[in-house]
């Protein structure tokens, strides 16, 4: 089976975007750049049309098809971290340089497309037996932006729902 590529519509800045990601993503890299032959309606000669990189394994394509679309959060890409710093590190990361902040984990990085940077350990938490403990996470997630293990898992451990 051949396989699916995700292809992101960029505003001119298809290169610095993939340039981003590949640095923040270990085992990353660009493909490859494509530069317009000609002159036509959205470049001019010489500029970049499409750009081909590899995050984690996954392959991607960046296009400068100009303004007429924007990333929505019907799409996003989650990001299974092992630990607090890798949340820390990705959150920094993404929201930096004009990214946003949003609830529960979400976040837009500077070319406004839509990340969940999650820890493994919230998905352990949800799927608790403990249901009355898997209710009390939810609830201190809901509260989050940037997902705070410590308080998550702290929700879990108190019968009272009270988290010091």
């Amino acid at each position: 089976m051949k396989r699916i590529v995700p292809y992101l519509w960029f505003d001119g800045d298809a290169e610095e975007a993939a340039e981003f990601y590949v640095g923040l993503f270990p085992e990353s890299r660009i493909d490859n750049v494509m530069r317009a032959p000609a002159c036509n309606p959205s470049t001019e000669k010489g500029d970049v049309i499409a750009v081909d990189f590899t995050l984690k394994g996954q392959g991607f394509a960046g296009i400068n098809g100009g303004p007429a679309f924007q990333f929505s959060e019907a799409v996003s890409f989650a990001i299974e971290c092992d630990d607090q710093g890798e949340v820390d590190r990705y959150w920094a990361a993404l929201t930096s340089g004009g990214g946003e902040e949003s609830l529960c984990g979400w976040c837009k990085d500077r070319f406004g497309l839509s990340w969940q940077v999650a820890p493994r350990r919230l998905q352990e938490l949800l799927k608790s037996n403990d249901r009355e403990a898997a209710e009390r996470v939810m609830q201190a997630m809901l509260k989050m932006n940037k997902i705070d293990i410590a308080v998550l898992e702290a929700a879990a451990e108190s019968p009272s729902g009270k988290i010091n």
